[in-house]
């Protein structure tokens, strides 16, 4: 199986190349990125040679049609794992339209040039298989109780999750529609290496590392399932392969935490790790004015995927942020070179 990657130099979609072909060494993974503000080449310099021999990096927009039918038509693709996206909820707040038209006409994009490939007289080809990577925030917000399912209706709160939403809907139509063998994924907050500093836990990391103010929204008290990026990964390629085409997999970590006590939680890390800073990091935490729109909780039913698929997350939270922390810190130039750019 040759499978076709985008968004692959972003945050979860280089985990997913190392994970990937750590695991599978006989396997190839071509890789699609437009290498913008977040997708970086340096989260892939760790590749050694054989797995560089492995991997093929183009630079293309999923919304280029004809760059994208040149890929089908020139490499035997068996399956697209779309993990190119605009995904961060603060931006998608002050410019929507470059979201939707990477999350919706990307994803439309990436469906048609699949079905032009796969699909001939009537048939879909053996052995193909699209697969959408969504979110948890499609799902809208939680009460102090409960878990989404799959079943759970979409109730997206900002145009990231709007638009990611409606990419999904999309997807599923394809296979309504015209029998596109598929999945979608929803999964939860992720965290590890190579996160591009701008979500929560490699801005605490730092901020507190410059002895800046730890910006911390509304009261701190938002919950998120957190899910380590490289759990992620195996769960994507076991859905890939091994989940029942049509079907939707939430992924989640069994890790709920508020945001206050993360931010904490990272400082005391950090006074551990790096006492040379002079300790008390915790002063630094400040609380700013809520963003819009603001989702109180999120947390993921993952039973289907654990009963189905035989999957569970490897990493509890304590382990996880504890080896994310050491991540950041022994790749401060990573950091430089990004906040650079």
């Amino acid at each position: 199986m040759k499978i076709l990657v985008t968004g692959v130099a972003g945050f979860i979609g280089s985990n997913f190349v190392y994970h990937y072909l750590d695991e599978h060494p006989d396997r190839e993974i071509i890789g699609i990125d437009n290498l913008s503000y977040a997708g970086n080449l340096e989260n892939l310099l760790a590749l050694n040679e054989n797995q560089k021999s492995r991997f093929e990096l183009i630079k293309a927009d999923i919304t280029d049609q004809d760059a994208i039918n040149k890929i089908f038509a020139e490499r035997q693709v068996d399956g697209v794992i779309n993990m190119a996206a605009e995904t961060h909820v603060d931006r998608s707040i002050h410019d929507p339209q470059v979201f939707l038209k990477t999350n919706i006409l990307g994803t439309h994009n990436l469906l048609d040039c699949a079905k032009r490939s796969w699909y001939a007289h009537g048939t879909w080809l053996p052995g193909k298989k699209f697969l959408q990577v969504s979110t948890d925030e499609v799902y809208g917000s939680l009460g102090p109780m409960g878990l989404f399912s799959e079943a759970t209706p979409l109730d997206p709160h900002s145009p990231y999750s709007a638009s990611k939403a409606s990419a999904d809907l999309i997807v599923k139509a394809y296979h309504d529609t015209y029998g596109m063998p598929m999945n979608i994924t929803r999964c939860s907050n992720n965290y590890g290496p190579y996160q591009f500093p701008e979500k929560l836990i490699p801005v605490v990391i730092q901020s507190v590392l410059e002895r800046k103010p730890v910006p911390v929204y509304g009261d701190g008290m938002n919950v998120r399932d957190w899910l380590y990026v490289r759990d992620h990964a195996e769960a994507l390629w076991l859905v890939l392969t091994r989940g029942r085409a049509g079907e939707t997999y939430n992924i989640g970590g069994h890790n709920e935490w508020a945001n206050l006590p993360i931010v904490q939680l990272i400082c005391d890390l950090i006074d551990e790790m790096a006492p040379q800073l002079g300790g008390n990091s915790r002063k630094l935490i400040t609380f700013v004015k809520d963003r819009p729109g603001h989702d109180r909780r999120y947390a993921i039913d993952a039973t289907k995927i654990e009963q189905a698929l035989g999957w569970l997350p490897a990493h509890k939270f304590e382990q996880g942020i504890r080896e994310t922390v050491r991540w950041y810190l022994d790749h401060q130039e990573w950091v430089r070179s990004v906040l650079k750019r």
